[in-house]
């Protein structure tokens, strides 16, 4: 267990090990969340939506372009993915924890 120092404007200094293990860089986020013995902190992604919806048009044009026409919009199509996607994610996360 690694012993962090609150540091003037509430800062912490991850000790380079976790650091390394998570593989997180200067710039990288953070989620924090209160739990029932502390402060727990995970790693998050944040992206520009924007460039993100834009790419995920262009792939989701390559798919159509090879399935035949779906009866679903394209905004129906995209939170289907997003649902998928984060199902994913959660038993990524739940495998990390159990391991």
């Amino acid at each position: 267990m690694a012993l962090l120092r609150v540091k003037q404007k509430a800062q912490i200094t991850l000790p380079a090990a976790l650091r390394k293990q998570f593989n997180l860089q200067e710039g990288d986020y953070l989620e924090a969340e209160a739990v029932d013995n502390g402060i727990l902190l995970k790693p998050v992604s944040i992206i520009n939506r924007k460039q993100a919806r834009q790419e995920l048009r262009a792939v989701l044009d390559q798919v159509h372009a090879k399935l035949p026409p779906s009866d679903r919009s394209p905004t129906e199509q995209e939170e289907d993915i997003t649902r998928i996607i984060k199902e994913l994610r959660q038993e990524d996360h739940a495998a990390e924890r159990r391991s």
